[in-house]
């Protein structure tokens, strides 16, 4: 697994981090536990897109998103998959001369996949609505789907960011902290979430569904997507046909999730029976609710600089059917 610290290091030394991928040579593809790229690996369905046009791939592991998306921004990755914040926080770090704001752009979306993240409790914790959140620690990963869930929810429940205290932390050190009972509320997604779901001491105290209907995206580097415009292609072809696969045979999909990333098979399978396997252009209507939520993380001054999303698309929205 590649994480943030690597990148930087071997970027500071001047070590070569893995050249971009050129015509004929390999895809790097960024994946997480969870979704319709571990499907896609397990099955071979990219390689086997790409094998006609001379081009192999490659895979490496993120925990979550933000690193995911530094990774592409370096070089060391061409493509991955992250929830809905991760790319408006690497956009507004970019430098504002910059169109995008930073080299990544959006190749797909995969929109209101499910009911795959969650606010946990303890189960004989006081907490029994949103607004019992008020005062209290709440985990998630800064930047992450879980830090926009938590916001979402506080204006669901009447409150502001102001009143939790928020507790930043990677996926496993939330999931130590929830279970130590060092936070009130953790802000979670799948499979940490199916894991954590599956103890007898964690109760939900709210699905995403309940609160709104987060989008997940596909993201390349521009470069990728200027130069390489058919491999790229290529490649979200197999992802088409890997999710409609995913949609009629959820009990396969939950093995091969299984096997592909070591998460107990029962966890797994609840985290499939409430995924919607999708994937699909960047519309209009997706465009302006990626846009809601940048625009609600400036408000709060958790992004140095407004953003526009429609800067950070592959194709312009006119041209997606939008």
């Amino acid at each position: 697994m590649i994480d943030r610290r690597t990148l930087l290091a071997a970027a500071l030394a001047g070590a070569a981090l893995p050249a971009r991928a050129a015509a004929g040579d390999t895809l790097r593809i960024g994946y997480q536990k969870n979704g319709i790229l571990v499907v896609a690996k397990q099955q071979g369905a990219i390689e086997a897109r790409l094998k006609p046009l001379g081009v192999g791939v490659s895979w490496v592991e993120f925990s979550f998103g933000p690193p995911l998306l530094e990774a592409i921004s370096l070089g060391a990755i061409d493509i991955g998959q992250t929830g809905d914040a991760p790319p408006i926080f690497a956009q507004a770090a970019g430098r504002p001369q910059d169109s995008a704001g930073s080299p990544l752009v959006y190749v797909a979306a995969q929109e209101a996949a499910g009911s795959g993240s969650a606010i946990l409790v303890q189960k004989d914790s006081s907490l029994r609505s949103l607004a019992d959140l008020r005062g209290k620690r709440v985990a998630f990963a800064k930047a992450s789907s879980a830090h926009n869930l938590t916001i979402a929810a506080l204006d669901k429940a009447g409150l502001t960011y102001r009143d939790i205290e928020p507790v930043t932390l990677a996926p496993a050190d939330a999931a130590a902290a929830f279970a130590r009972g060092s936070v009130d509320a953790w802000t979670i997604w799948d499979p940490y979430f199916a894991i954590a779901e599956m103890q007898p001491g964690t109760r939900v105290l709210s699905l995403a569904t309940d609160i709104a209907r987060p989008n997940s995206f596909f993201l390349a580097h521009q470069t990728v997507a200027r130069e390489r415009g058919p491999v790229l292609d290529a490649a979200l072809a197999a992802l088409a046909d890997v999710s409609r696969w995913c949609g009629a045979n959820r009990g396969e999909v939950a093995g091969l999730l299984a096997k592909g990333t070591g998460v107990p098979l029962a966890a797994t399978q609840r985290a499939v029976d409430r995924t919607d396997f999708v994937i699909g252009p960047m519309t209009a209507s997706v465009v302006a609710e990626q846009q809601r939520v940048a625009d609600r993380f400036h408000a709060l001054s958790l992004i140095p600089r407004p953003i526009r999303i429609a800067d950070a698309l592959r194709t312009p929205v006119s041209q997606n059917n939008g």
